[in-house]
C-alpha cells in the first residue's frame, strides 16, 4: 500500500484476479469510498492492460449535503407551541 506524503490519501495498491475471475478491492478503498458488497461498477477498457473502474450506485446519503444546503434561510423555521405529553 503507498500513501501520500502528507494527508494519506490513497495513491496505489496491489490486488489480484481470483480463479472465478474477479478483482477485490482492498478493504482500504472500500473504507475510505464506502463501498459495500452489491454495489455496481462499470470497467472500460482503456488500452491493453489500462482499464478504468467506475461506481455506478450513488453512496447512500450522496446529494445528502446538497438538499440540506438547498433549505430555507436560518430562521426560517419556528417551532409551534403546543402542549406538554408528559401528563398522559
Amino acid at each position: 500500500m503507498n500513501l501520500g506524503p502528507k494527508d494519506g490519501i490513497l495513491l496505489e495498491m496491489t490486488t489480484c484476479i481470483s480463479s472465478k475471475g474477479q478483482i477485490v478491492l482492498p478493504a482500504a478503498i472500500r473504507q475510505r469510498d464506502g463501498i459495500a458488497p452489491g454495489e455496481t461498477f462499470a470497467i472500460e477498457r482503456l488500452d491493453r492492460g489500462d482499464y478504468r473502474l467506475t461506481r455506478l450506485t450513488r453512496p447512500a446519503n450522496a446529494g445528502l449535503v446538497d438538499w440540506l444546503l438547498a433549505c430555507p434561510a436560518k430562521g426560517f423555521y419556528t417551532p409551534i407551541p403546543s402542549e406538554s405529553t408528559d401528563s398522559l
